[in-house]
């Protein structure tokens, strides 16, 4: 992830910049302006280029979150993806965001506290969509149906579960976070089998609809 910027920066550049040294002191400060400042100095990114980067809490933890999914994506290219399975892929992907926020829980801690007000709650039901979306496209989805949002809907319900868990997981390497992550991965899976099966099965029924229109429209 960027810590450090390029000669005359663009906005998006300093907020890149900026997200991961906001959070580091998130865990101390909050996510408040003090947290902000302080990553300004420590990039030598004047004060005000900084608040109108980053202006406000939701600001600071939209771009935290979005580092996370750049560090996630870099964890795991499509190279490494790609001999996967398609539940490996989705295990992977999820493991990945955790191995990045484990040093991190406070900060995070804090983070989901400000997106449960109800002022943000929208704010923080698009960043789950955005971060279940990026790990389905990472997957290889190319769903454009209903699927589309059935599957993001399902993996963002799991991802925000075993966040609860994770926060409070104090087992080595993750283990029960990673277990009862691979429980509801498996739940997912089974759920796509039926639906698969059902559709299919549908899709193959004779169609009353079509049987009326040929009793009335009878082919010559």
């Amino acid at each position: 992830m960027t810590t450090t910027l390029p000669a005359d920066p663009t906005l998006d550049e300093i907020r890149e910049a900026l997200a991961p040294l906001v959070a580091d002191n998130a865990a101390f400060d909050g996510w408040k302006a003090a947290a902000r400042d302080m990553a300004a100095d420590q990039l030598g990114v004047d004060r005000d280029v900084a608040l109108l980067a980053l202006p406000d809490a939701t600001a600071m933890i939209d771009a935290w979150f979005a580092s996370i999914d750049r560090g996630m994506v870099e964890k795991l290219p499509p190279e490494v993806l790609g001999k996967m399975k398609v539940r490996e892929k989705i295990a992977a992907l999820v493991e990945a965001r955790l191995d990045l926020l484990a040093p991190h829980r406070e900060t995070l801690r804090r983070a989901l506290a400000i997106l449960a007000m109800p002022t943000n709650v929208a704010h923080g039901a698009k960043l789950g969509w955005r971060a279940a979306d990026l790990m389905w496209r990472a997957a290889g989805d190319t769903a454009t149906d209903y699927n589309h949002y059935t599957k993001r809907a399902m993996l963002g319900g799991v991802y925000a579960a075993t966040i609860t868990v994770f926060l409070d997981d104090e087992s080595e390497g993750q283990a029960d976070t990673r277990a009862f992550l691979a429980r509801r991965i498996e739940g997912i899976m089974r759920f796509e089998k039926a639906k698969a099966q059902f559709l299919g099965r549908v899709e193959h029924r004779p169609s009353l609809s079509r049987f009326i229109g040929r009793l009335r429209y009878p082919a010559v």
